[in-house]
């Protein structure tokens, strides 16, 4: 896998701020890329005074934005987002997606369905030509009844594995106080909407990190250039 620079992961996050405009309410996103983003739409509004309100993925996020001075709203105080700006774990072809290895996936999907547009920021190695052959998939679960959802999770067509995310023994909590789970695909997701819905149709499962549909257009660092991907058009029949 090719080493990713810092300066690309600016580079994306700082070409996507541009994209806000004055009187966007904007979704903003987790991740060591997003958090560019973040950085570069308080610089512009000290420098422009760009008059933006945003709503956030993760705790984590939301003290950043703040630290920074970016106006906050509730989520549930909004209807829709003009545009919100997050990461991605894979992107294919498609602009399909895998998200959610920093465990705030159910929240960024609620933001990203809100939004009129959904811009992915990421550097080059975030690109596949298949979902599920570079990261794991995370799957949100309820704490109640967790192991019986695993053992659900872990039968579905292609998954080899279905463990508890964990750091330093303990299960990793999600900010909505759920726990992960990953799998991982022997050869990738041959069929990712059946795949999602096998898993979001077992009982205890909150979401899983297969954003199908979603993302509008991706902002992709690639060496020193940075180039704008567009969802592909689908063909009329």
């Amino acid at each position: 896998m090719s080493i990713v620079s810092e300066e690309e992961k600016r580079a994306a996050g700082e070409y996507a701020a541009r994209l806000v405009k004055s009187g966007d309410v904007v979704g903003l996103g987790t991740g060591s890329t997003v958090k560019y983003a973040i950085e570069a739409i308080a610089a512009r509004m000290k420098s422009e005074g760009l008059e933006v309100v945003g709503t956030p993925t993760s705790l984590q996020t939301e003290e950043l934005a703040r630290s920074l001075c970016i106006p906050m709203k509730d989520i549930d105080d909004l209807e829709r987002l003009d545009i919100a700006i997050d990461g991605a774990d894979e992107i294919d072809p498609n602009l399909d997606l895998i998200k959610g290895m920093g465990g705030a996936l159910y929240r960024e999907k609620v933001v990203a369905r809100l939004a009129r547009r959904f811009v992915i920021v990421a550097d080059r190695s975030k690109l596949v030509k298949k979902l599920g052959t570079l990261s794991p998939l995370p799957v949100e679960v309820a704490r109640f009844g967790a192991s019986h959802a695993v053992r659900a999770l872990s039968i579905i067509e292609g998954v080899c594995s279905a463990r508890f995310r964990e750091k330093e023994g303990k299960r990793v909590h999600t900010d909505n106080g759920n726990y992960v789970v990953d799998l991982k695909f022997g050869n990738g997701i041959d069929d990712p909407s059946r795949t999602r819905s096998e898993i979001e149709n077992i009982e205890g499962v909150l979401t899983c990190g297969l954003f199908l549909g979603m993302a509008t257009d991706a902002v992709v660092a690639d060496g020193s250039s940075v180039k704008v991907l567009e969802r592909p058009r689908r063909r009329s029949p």
